[in-house]
């Protein structure tokens, strides 16, 4: 009788705890998710408004540190940082929109299909993938940008060609986890075509697990269209990136750090971000 009592008031802590816990984290997830609306807006708003202009140059205003006019500062040419900063953002949203996309279409679906099917298609598709694993990436994008010029379409689809292989390898897995299920047989018994199963039965059952992944390829695309920026092999000055930035006030790290501090730290907080809605989202689709 004893121990009956005491088991509410042992295990009410842990209660509370645990609901503290889910509040918080969905505080969190709120938090997150505000950012990058704010911020995807703010980037399309720079398309459209007049008052964000990432080119205009004012020389009364050189090097000037972050203030209620300009908020980040401005750069040894006396422009915005924070309208450039924005504006370097669409870029970003560009390279991850196609990165996700061909990742998901392409590579999706030669997952799906491969371990759907089985034997021949299977084995083909392994092959593509265990290919497009052993080139050097990074290297051959560099190449490909040198050759046709940067710009979003060609950084995207560079860097969406080889998301495919995670994607597939993520859906093929998926796949193999439910082709067997009892609704999958059903609908095969009911006369549906390995297609019609496909698109009826498997892909919605896939979509939880690749579209989990898909956040970890948005922040992948975000750093790697960085990364060539600040290399100079993505948009070419004066278009602004937050790769380019960060490369820009490399030469002013000690008289003007704000050039380079702004959009890093708008790009920590994009991965942040993003990683953390991911890691939730992930979380929640293996729930029971």
């Amino acid at each position: 009788m004893a121990a009956v009592e005491q088991t509410p008031a042992a295990t009410a802590p842990h209660a509370a705890t645990q609901t503290y816990n889910r509040r918080r984290v969905g505080g969190l997830d709120l938090l997150c998710l505000t950012y990058l609306v704010c911020l995807a807006t703010g980037c399309l708003l720079s398309l459209v408004l007049p008052q964000i202009d990432a080119y205009g140059q004012d020389f009364t205003a050189v090097l000037q540190p972050p203030s209620p006019e300009h908020w980040f500062g401005t750069d040894s040419n006396g422009r915005d940082i924070f309208d450039r900063t924005l504006k370097g953002g669409l870029s970003s949203i560009v390279v991850a929109l196609l990165t996700v996309t061909i990742g998901i279409v392409v590579g999706g679906g030669l997952g799906v299909v491969g371990g759907y099917l089985g034997g021949v298609a299977d084995v083909v598709v392994g092959t593509l993938l265990e290919l497009l694993l052993s080139l050097p990436g990074l290297i051959l994008v560099m190449v490909v940008i040198t050759l046709l010029g940067p710009g979003y379409w060609t950084i995207g689809t560079l860097i969406g060609i080889f998301m495919i292989a995670p994607f597939a390898r993520i859906a093929r897995s998926a796949t193999l986890a439910v082709r067997d299920r009892s609704f999958v047989q059903a609908s095969r018994l009911l006369g549906a075509g390995p297609a019609r199963a496909i698109v009826t039965e498997v892909i919605p059952s896939v979509l939880p697990a690749v579209g989990a992944y898909a956040f970890t390829a948005v922040t992948a695309a975000v750093v790697a269209e960085g990364s060539l920026s600040f290399l100079g092999f993505g948009l070419q000055p004066p278009e602004p990136s937050w790769g380019g930035l960060i490369s820009e006030g490399r030469t002013h790290l000690g008289t003007a750090p704000w050039i380079t501090l702004a959009p890093s730290m708008v790009l920590c907080a994009t991965i942040l971000s993003v990683n953390l809605l991911g890691q939730r989202l992930s979380t929640t689709t293996r729930q029971p």
